[in-house]
C-alpha cells in the first residue's frame, strides 16, 4: 500500500498540477493572440491555415464575427479608451483557451484527487471529461446563435423606437457575449452532473424525478435572473433549454439505475 502523502505534499503536487494548468491555458491563448486563420480551397472544401499575425489574430477574427453576427445594422461597436480592443481580445483568449486546455485541466484535476477517490468514480470523470467539452461548445454556441442575437435585437428596439443613434463599449459587449457563452456553456453539464451523481451512488436515481417541480421552479427563476429584460420571454431561451437538459440527464440516471441492477440479477 502507498505511503500517505503528507500536506506540504499534497500541496507540492497541487502546485505543480495548477502550473501546468495554467500553462496549457497560456499557451493556447497565446497562440490564439498571435496568428491569424487564412483560408484556402482544397478540393472544392474551404480550410484554415495558421498564419502570424498579432494585430489581425484568431481573437480579433472572433471579434469581427460577433459584430456581424450578434449586432443590429444601426449599432456601432466603439473603443472609449485606449486598450480597450486589446483587452476583449485577451478576454477571448483566454476563453478559448480554457476550452482547449481542458483535457489537460481534468487530467490534472483528477491526478490530484486520484488517492481520495475509488477507482468507479476516477473511470467515471474520466468517462464524461470528452462529452463534457462536447456539450460545452454546444451550449457556447447556441447562447451565439440563438440566445443573444435574439436578446441584443429586442434590447435595442428600444433605441430605434426612439430614433436614437446607438454606441456599444467594446468591453461591454465582449464582457455580456462572453457571460453568455459561459452561462449555457456550464448549465448545458446539467446531464453530465445528474449521471455522475448517480452512477457514483450518491443521489438515488428516483430523486431527480420526485423532485422534477422544483428543479423547473428554480430553472424559471434562475432564467428571469440573468436575462436583462422583463419581457418574459427571453427567461425561456435560458429556462427552456435547462428544462430539456435535466429530463435528459434523469433519463440517462434512471437507464444508468437500471443496467446496473440488471448486472447484479
Amino acid at each position: 500500500m502507498d505511503k500517505p502523502l503528507t500536506i506540504s505534499q499534497h500541496l507540492e503536487d497541487l502546485r505543480k498540477r495548477v502550473f501546468r494548468s495554467v500553462l496549457a491555458i497560456a499557451a493556447f491563448s497565446f497562440f490564439i493572440l498571435s496568428f491569424h486563420l487564412t483560408p484556402f480551397m482544397y478540393n472544392s472544401i474551404k480550410l484554415y491555415y495558421p498564419t502570424f499575425s498579432p494585430f489581425d489574430n484568431m481573437a480579433a477574427q472572433v471579434t469581427v464575427s460577433m459584430k456581424h453576427h450578434l449586432l443590429p445594422s444601426t449599432v456601432q461597436l466603439i473603443q472609449t479608451a485606449p486598450g480597450q480592443a486589446f483587452f476583449s481580445q485577451f478576454y477571448i483568449a483566454i476563453l478559448l483557451g480554457m476550452v482547449f486546455a481542458m483535457p489537460i485541466i481534468v487530467k490534472e484535476f483528477v491526478g490530484f484527487l486520484a488517492p481520495a477517490l475509488h477507482r468507479k468514480e476516477i473511470q467515471i470523470i474520466r468517462n464524461i471529461t470528452i462529452p463534457a467539452i462536447i456539450l460545452f461548445a454546444i451550449g457556447g454556441l447556441f447562447s451565439y446563435l440563438f440566445v443573444t442575437p435574439y436578446i441584443l435585437e429586442f434590447l435595442y428596439k428600444y433605441g430605434q423606437s426612439a430614433d436614437l443613434l446607438t454606441f456599444l463599449n467594446i468591453m461591454d459587449f465582449i464582457t455580456f457575449v462572453l457571460q453568455f457563452v459561459l452561462a449555457f456553456g456550464v448549465s448545458f453539464q446539467l446531464p453530465l452532473i445528474m449521471y455522475a451523481l448517480t452512477a457514483s451512488g450518491l443521489i438515488d436515481p428516483k430523486f431527480w424525478r420526485n423532485n422534477i417541480r422544483y428543479a423547473i421552479i428554480a430553472m424559471v427563476i434562475l432564467g428571469a435572473a440573468i436575462t436583462p429584460d422583463g419581457s418574459g420571454v427571453t427567461m425561456w431561451f435560458v429556462a427552456g433549454p435547462m428544462i430539456v437538459l435535466y429530463l435528459i440527464g434523469m433519463a440517462i440516471s434512471e437507464k444508468q439505475a437500471k443496467n446496473i441492477a440488471t448486472l447484479k440479477s
